[in-house]
């Protein structure tokens, strides 16, 4: 893990979870932006504020890592927009993985992607740049997990699945083996999967059934 001091996008929820691993970690938390600041979790932490995103031009792009704090609901845009700008700018996120997750040696795991406490990431999977694989989610043998997806809490990927880009899995969703989930689509709370999910799709129930489609993100 490295030594390099690290900022936090955002102040949320996520974050204020993100910072009990990175402090669980020991790493150096110079502190964390934010747009509105002022009901913030990490400001009540007492986590030095920042400033806005822009504040981050302030800093030597080598000198930092980020950290990105903000989380999904349903909708994984805000969190993939604010990773693709931060790059754009040629500033480079931390890949944290919480101590208590167990990854096989064999997994692929990219830049910014956090495995949070609990999550467990079998033998031959990937987990794409900037994806969440959130509290006790599983997944297993050979699954393909995309850019900026979230694998919300207590979700069970079965071997083999696949998950596209900016896809949201919800709590306690189980996909079983072979299904491709695809891009921007979301996969409701509970809900079995047993079937292929099209793109920007949104289904629901056991087993799971369309049931709309995500805006345009």
């Amino acid at each position: 893990m490295t030594a390099l001091p690290i900022v936090i996008i955002g102040g949320g929820g996520h974050a204020k979870v993100l910072l009990s691993v990175l402090l669980d970690l020991n790493l150096n938390v110079l502190g964390f932006t934010d747009q509105n600041p002022q009901d913030s979790y990490l400001s009540k932490l007492a986590i030095p504020y920042l400033g806005d995103d822009d504040s981050l031009l302030k800093y030597v792009k080598t000198e930092i890592l980020l950290v990105n704090g903000l989380g999904s609901i349903k909708s994984t845009a805000g969190r993939a927009s604010v990773f693709q700008k931060s790059t754009q700018l040629n500033f480079q996120f931390a890949t944290l993985i919480h101590p208590s997750a167990i990854i096989a040696r064999d997994c692929t795991i990219e830049m910014g992607a956090q495995i949070m406490a609990g999550a467990i990431v079998q033998t031959g999977s990937r987990i794409g740049a900037n994806t969440i694989v959130n509290t006790g989610a599983r997944v297993d043998h050979d699954c393909d997990i995309g850019r900026h997806v979230h694998i919300s809490p207590g979700a069970i990927l079965s071997g083999q699945v696949c998950v596209e880009d900016r896809a949201h899995v919800g709590t306690g969703a189980v996909v079983i083996q072979g299904i491709r989930i695809g891009s921007s689509s979301v996969v409701g709370a509970g809900a079995v999967v047993i079937r292929d999910v099209k793109q920007n799709a949104v289904v629901v129930g056991v087993p799971a059934i369309q049931k709309g489609t995500v805006l345009s993100q």
